[in-house]
């Protein structure tokens, strides 16, 4: 079984590390697999209306921030396993407002949400959990970026973290 690390600096572009940085230490398919819970708490009590909500004119609703969350996990995931199975391609950036949008995440309810992020986050559990051992440190590029595999999958937690801190202060109850 592999064992996910914390990345070093030098496995993933700088841009990355104010998501990696809140990424708790230890077995990353636990920090994972706690985050469901949280999720679920936090997006699963809202309201239609609530999870309807943007806090200014242009801005993601909670059902879009939700959503490109769902989008993110899939990319990360996609390009930790390419890279970790040797795949030599280098991967593209994605758009995240593209995404959004095209998504239509705000016509969806915000159970169904939730259900998809959750369906999404145990596939990528399941990869963490079934990689093989030298998977976590291989490297690729992904958005004309040198990154391990590891980094990428590290990037996830942190980068759920960094949404719940903006829906805390952007989004206030």
């Amino acid at each position: 079984m592999a064992q996910f690390r914390r990345p070093a600096p030098e496995e993933y572009a700088p841009y990355y590390s104010r998501y990696i940085s809140l990424t708790p230490d230890g077995d990353l398919a636990v920090t994972m697999r706690n985050q469901i819970a949280e999720i679920q708490a936090t997006f699963g009590s809202l309201t239609e209306a609530r999870a309807g909500f943007a806090y200014a004119p242009g801005k993601w609703t909670i059902k879009e921030v939700l959503g490109h969350l769902i989008d993110t996990e899939r990319v990360f995931c996609y390009r930790a396993v390419s890279i970790s199975r040797g795949d030599p391609a280098p991967l593209p950036s994605y758009d995240q407002d593209v995404w959004v949008r095209s998504g239509r995440y705000s016509e969806r309810s915000i159970a169904s949400l939730v259900d998809e992020w959750t369906a999404v986050r145990l596939a990528t559990i399941a990869f963490v959990e079934g990689a093989p051992d030298d998977a976590p440190t291989r490297r690729g590029v992904a958005s004309d970026n040198v990154a391990s595999a590891q980094a990428l999958l590290y990037i996830l937690p942190g980068h759920v973290n960094y949404h719940f801190q903006s829906l805390r202060t952007l989004y206030p109850n």
